[in-house]
């Protein structure tokens, strides 16, 4: 969702279109928004439902350093807090003997998006924070709030089946070519300036390998278009495993560097098999 331009706009393909004046389910006029819960939203909604409960927050913006951490980790440990709100600062690997219940709200927002490693990166969290419940002689129960409950990461969570999320995970990627079974390299521009990036990104658009094993996406806005000033744009190129005549991907993307023009005032950063896609 683009501020200020009213427009959806997809960070991976580039495809755009223009936000519905009605809600494709409610049928409400105007009423489509960009919004999240939010910690501070749900401390509020805590709060007003438990008024006598000692709740605290969480976060790398109420804890930001060490000496913070052990003390807030210390008074929950030891009985000092009743409800924790946080992010996924909590699911560091803390042990609260007393902690018997966890609930994770919007615990599959991490499956949207055009991240490759979005499942096993969901998996990997929402495990992480269910261990902090029932960790010591008290049981304990994990609610995870679920938009997809039939979605394999979800069932396989509810399951505790591991071994089957990650054959399904295998299997799809061996079917569409996803690393480990084919490769990934992302090209990351950054630029102080919007229009020259954007314009090496074309550039290297114009110059990108035409072969009908190779997928070149982009450029398009990065997910976290500009950080410190500084814009960013990103491509994609996929390709097989292995390439005729034994030729590497990281060979054919200096071959496809080595060929065109670089902008000044513009970085090129080379990603193989990203792990991020921000």
């Amino acid at each position: 969702y683009g501020a200020g331009h009213a427009r959806f706009n997809c960070h991976h393909c580039g495809h755009t279109a223009a936000i519905p004046d009605v809600c494709p389910t409610c049928e409400g006029e105007g009423t489509l928004a960009a919004c999240g819960p939010g910690v501070e939203r749900l401390y509020e909604e805590v709060c007003y439902d438990f008024p006598d409960a000692k709740t605290i927050v969480m976060t790398s913006d109420t804890v930001q350093t060490p000496k913070e951490t052990a003390k807030m980790v210390a008074k929950i440990a030891d009985g000092g807090v009743d409800i924790v709100i946080g992010t996924q600062i909590v699911t560091k690997g803390y042990h609260f003997p007393n902690l018997t219940c966890v609930g994770v709200v919007d615990a599959d927002l991490g499956l949207r998006g055009g991240d490759l490693r979005a499942g096993e990166r969901t998996y990997q969290q929402l495990m992480q924070v269910a261990g902090r419940a029932g960790r010591a002689a008290k049981s304990g129960t994990v609610y995870l709030q679920s938009y997809e409950p039939e979605h394999p990461v979800v069932s396989a969570l509810t399951e505790c089946d591991f071994a089957g999320f990650i054959a399904l995970e295998s299997q799809s990627r061996q079917k569409h070519d996803m690393p480990p079974y084919g490769r990934l390299v992302a090209l990351i521009l950054v630029g102080a300036d919007e229009k020259d990036v954007l314009n090496q990104g074309q550039m290297l658009a114009r110059t990108a390998p035409r072969r009908q094993d190779i997928e070149i996406l982009g450029p398009v806005a990065a997910p976290l278009a500009r950080v410190r000033g500084l814009y960013r744009y990103r491509m994609l190129l996929h390709a097989p495993k292995v390439l005729p005549e034994g030729q590497r991907a990281q060979t054919l993307v200096k071959d496809w560097l080595n060929k065109t023009p670089i902008v000044k005032g513009v970085k090129i950063r080379i990603d193989i098999d990203p792990i991020s896609f921000m």
